[in-house]
Parts: C-alpha cells; structure tokens; sequence
C-alpha cells in the first residue's frame, strides 16, 4: 500500500503542476471573467457564519484504504505536539497554494447533501437556512509536496453558502478539521497541520475586492484586540477529474482552537458563540440553546452569560451609575468592548452585534473571570453595508432596549469618554488612512493575478474590473471615514 500511495501522489502532483505557493499558470483558467455567473442579488443576506458546528454530521463509507501509510508525517507538521506555526500558515505577504483531493462518491455525496438542504445546485428557491451543517467527507489536502490524509472537509456557512450554491457558484467555504476522522483511520489519531487542528477556508462572498475578511481582522489585531490570523490561498479541489481552481480564499484560525490556546492565558472558561435573540442581551431575551457553547458544552453552567444579562438591565444603571459600572466590570471586559465597538464602528461592520443578532464569540478568560468580546466573520467589514447599513459613531441610529450592550454602555458618560478616545486612537493608529491605503496597494497587488483569473462557475465576478472597483472603493472609504470620525469627535 506504501508503494501505492507514492505512486498516487506522484502522479497528483504530476497532474497539478506541484504544489507552488505562487504559480498557478499551469492549472487555472485564465479565460477572460467577463462572462462569469453573476451573483445578482446580495443585499438580503445577512450572515456568512457557521453557527451549529456541534451539529455535524460525517460519512465514513469508504473503507478500502485504511491500510495507507502516512509517509509525509513529521512532528513539525502533522503532530499534535506541535506549536501552532502562524509564520508558515499565516503569512502576510503571500498567496499560498492549498489542494484539496476528494473521491468522485463522496463529493458526490457532498453535493447530494447539499441539494437535500437546500435544493438543486444553480436553481434560486426559497430555501430556509438549515439547523444542520453539511456533511464531513475524508479527503486528501497537500501543501508545499506535502499530504494530509483522510482530513474531514465540509462546506460551511448560512446565507453566503445558500446563496453561492443557489446561484451555480462553486466557490464554497470550506471547514477543514485534520482529525475529524480519526476514529476510522488510526494512522492520523491527533493529526494537524503544523498545530492547527481546524481551520476555516472562507470564499470572500459578496467582496469583489477579495480583501475585507482580511484587512478587517488586521485592524483588530492591529488595535490589540483579539481576533484570528488571516492569510490569502489559493485552492483547487480535485474530485475525480483533476485538479479545478476554485479561486482566491481566506484561511482563517479557529477562534474554538488555537486562538483561546494561544491569545489567551488559561483555555480551560466557558467559550460561546451567540446566535439569536440572546445574542442581543435584550431584557427577556435569555435563552442558554442561543448561547452556543463551544467549549465546557457538557457542564450546564451558563451563570457569567446570565450575570452579564442580568447586570445590564439591573435599575442601579440609572440610580447608581458607579456601582452599575463596577459590577459590569466584574463580569463583562468593557475595556475591551469598547476599544472593539470604536474600531468596528470606525471601519464600519454591519453583520455584526448592533444590527445582526451573530458574528461574535465570548470567551470567560480564567484568570479575570470577565466575558472577552471577540469579534468573527468580517467579509461584510469595510463598507455601508445591508439591512440599514453600518451603524452611526453616535449610535443615534441604534435603540438602546434592542442592543443594550451598546446602547446603556454609550449612554454613560464614563464609558462614552472612553469609547471616543478610543475613535480618535484607531483613525490615528489601527485605521489610519495612509497606513490603511498602503495596505490596500500591498494587498491587492498581491492577490490580483489571481482574483482576476478566478474562472467562471468559481467566482463573484462579474468581470475582472469588479476588483480594481472595489480596490478603488476601498481606498476612498478610509478617506471617508476619517472626516466622518473628525466630524464626530468634534461635536462631542
């Protein structure tokens, strides 16, 4: 079997012209985008997110090759020992290049799967979102010649994933978990990829410029907030026929993986995703199933989410404001809440708390027992946006009972003073207009050779001009968010 295996990855590799982080001349199809499926109608999805991953479902039909031999597996890039490598994963400058083999039956199975959730591919209906996600498959990734064996590999996301499918895209996020099938294949017990064991591979959905995912979290990081490592890929998926370009991605860390391993102290409190009216910690709105948990999900304690809950709205808000703010502090970050509201108030985000009811997680840090804001799903960044558009710097467009996390916390002076402050320091700093549209011509000069090389079926674009727009569009709104910050801060 050893011999077999050599002799399959020669001839993948021989097949997809190696496996190079900066060449795809070779495989992708450069015919001209002009003709490309349009996406037409975007602007009533409102959440890209993946939010029931405790849902999964797996198939693990396939048992003829479980003798295989992992021949590539070294300590530095398959073990669970490990450290997570950020620089060979997440590198800023580069377009890396990841290949993604699936069997002809289970990517048939895949899109079977697909079509049961959501109805036939290419075919616009009236499809609701599912509670379920869609299937994990075995599949083979490579990377810099090297293979990852039996990786689960599914599809991922909400409106972005139904929308792409219905529209005939099959540029589709993917979920990456290296020993998602570990059970059935001993050989990979505890596999990663260079000490990451999940990843995300989003599809920049509804970004013509490929680059907001990207660029947002760089300005969180970049603010001292927590928030995952993001880097740009390329990826082919080989399902029977040879390898297919299905274009320019976003890899993006696991906020449930190594984000709380290595941005926090202690990985051991209670880690939640919102999702829901709760989400909104709107008075009467408390509901633990919307308060998914992410990691401790078999302990029912869900008492710091029910405390943040109930300090907000308790009457010493309005009677005695200095207690009301030294009890919230015990349990919630505010600090890091507000620096976070500021910058993606600044940048503009509106799929996000203030608006949408998802796209955050809280992690109840051990060693502070406050509930940390981190923010996820940053594709919709950087723009006006849908569904009223991103929220004003003064919030007067935002009802304080509906999103009292903003609305009582901006209501006090105490916590206004700082909000402000923090403003004026992410247009002078983290979102700083000639830092911000350096970025954007580093950025964009990185990955346009292969944004508009994206090929039809496999692509938002229009056309190859859609991406210098929307670089263009980019550019001018740093400018307008500055005068817009310098408006505001002086009316305060």
């Amino acid at each position: 079997m050893k011999f077999i295996s050599i002799l399959l990855l020669a001839f993948f590799l021989s097949a997809c012209g190696g496996s190079s982080s900066s060449d795809n001349s070779d495989t992708v199809d450069t015919t001209d985008t002009t003709d490309t499926t349009d996406t037409t109608d975007t602007t009533d999805t409102t959440d890209t997110t993946d939010t029931t991953d405790t849902t999964d479902t797996t198939d693990t039909t396939d048992t003829t090759d479980n003798d295989f031999v992992a021949t590539d597996w070294t300590e530095a890039t398959h073990s669970k020992d490990a450290e997570p490598n950020f620089d060979e994963v997440f590198e800023d400058n580069t377009v890396k290049r990841l290949d993604i083999v699936i069997t002809e039956g289970y990517w048939q199975d895949m899109l079977d799967d697909m079509t049961s959730l959501y109805g036939a591919f290419g075919q616009r209906g009236n499809a609701e979102f599912s509670d379920e996600n869609p299937i994990f498959v075995p599949a083979e990734v490579f990377y810099e010649d090297k293979e990852w064996y039996k990786v689960g590999v599914r599809f991922k996301g909400n409106s972005s994933l139904v929308s792409s499918w219905q529209a005939g895209i099959l540029k589709l996020s993917l979920k990456l978990d290296f020993d998602e099938f570990e059970d059935d294949y001993p050989q990979i017990k505890n596999q990663r990829f260079y000490g990451f064991k999940k990843l995300s591979v989003k599809n920049n959905y509804n970004d013509s410029s490929m680059l907001r995912e990207k660029v947002a979290t760089d300005v969180f990081r970049s603010a001292g907030l927590v928030a995952p490592h993001t880097a740009f890929y390329t990826v082919y998926v080989d399902h029977g026929d040879g390898p297919e370009y299905f274009g320019v991605y976003t890899l993006v860390e696991e906020v449930d993986d190594t984000v709380i391993d290595t941005q926090f102290s202690d990985n051991d409190g209670n880690l939640y995703k919102p999702d829901g009216d709760a989400a909104s910690f709107a008075a009467g709105t408390y509901d633990e199933d919307e308060y998914v948990k992410k990691t401790n999900e078999d302990e029912a304690d869900f008492s710091d989410v029910s405390s943040l809950l109930s300090i907000l709205h308790d009457d010493s808000r309005t009677t005695d404001a200095e207690t009301w703010r030294e009890s919230l502090d015990a349990v919630f970050d505010t600090d890091v809440f507000l620096k976070y509201l500021a910058v993606n108030t600044v940048i503009q985000n509106w799929d996000t708390y203030g608006r949408m009811t998802h796209n955050y997680f809280l992690y109840n840090a051990p060693d502070t027992s406050k509930l940390t804001w981190i923010p996820w799903d940053n594709n919709e960044a950087l723009e006006e946006g849908n569904q009223g558009g991103a929220v004003a710097l003064d919030f007067s467009d935002v009802t304080s009972s509906e999103w009292p996390l903003i609305g009582y916390l901006y209501q006090d002076d105490t916590y206004k003073a700082k909000y402000n402050a923090y403003v004026q320091d992410t247009v002078d700093s983290a979102f700083n207009t000639s830092k911000m549209q350096a970025l954007y011509n580093s950025y964009s000069t990185l990955i346009e050779p292969y944004a508009t090389t994206e090929v039809n079926g496999y692509t938002f674009l229009r056309n190859s001009s859609d991406f210098s727009t929307a670089i263009n569009e980019l550019n001018s709104h740093v400018e307008e968010r500055a005068t817009a910050v310098s408006n505001y801060l002086s009316g305060q």
